[in-house]
């Protein structure tokens, strides 16, 4: 068998398929919780706070060149930073990813524990054993 028609038939296996969708749809569901996180849980948490702007806080560590209201003025200035408020974005973001993860595995194993509990139904019996069971009830009779 050539390379590409071994690799071909690897990629194309039902693991590596599903695995595959699993990268795409998490990489959009981890855009769309970073959206969520920065432009609709953190504004108004900032608003409570005294209208703090959490991709605004910051530290600068060279004091020398200025103070900066804003991260981007530092950056253009070319201030080496801390960005505090980004990493509180990003650990929240981190929360409700693996928070919605465990609960979609939570529903996956319970449904599991459902399937297992399901007692199975008796196998139909056989042509041979209906045949020897009537060959039975007969030498009964």
């Amino acid at each position: 068998m050539s390379m590409v028609q071994e690799f071909k038939q690897f990629a194309m296996k039902g693991n590596v398929m599903d695995m595959a969708i699993g990268i795409i749809i998490g990489g959009a569901f981890g855009k769309i919780v970073s959206s969520l996180v920065t432009d609709v849980l953190m504004p108004p948490i900032g608003k409570l706070m005294g209208g703090v702007d959490f991709a605004n806080l910051f530290v600068t560590l060279d004091s020398a060149k200025g103070t900066f209201k804003t991260l981007a003025e530092a950056k253009a200035a070319g201030v080496a930073t801390i960005n505090y408020g980004i990493f509180i974005n990003t650990v929240i973001d981190f929360t409700i990813v693996a928070f919605a993860i465990f609960m979609m595995m939570k529903g996956m194993n319970s449904m599991r524990k459902k399937e297992e509990a399901k007692p199975e139904a008796p196998a139909e019996p056989s042509a041979d054993v209906k045949l020897l069971t009537e060959i039975r009830d007969l030498l009964k009779k």
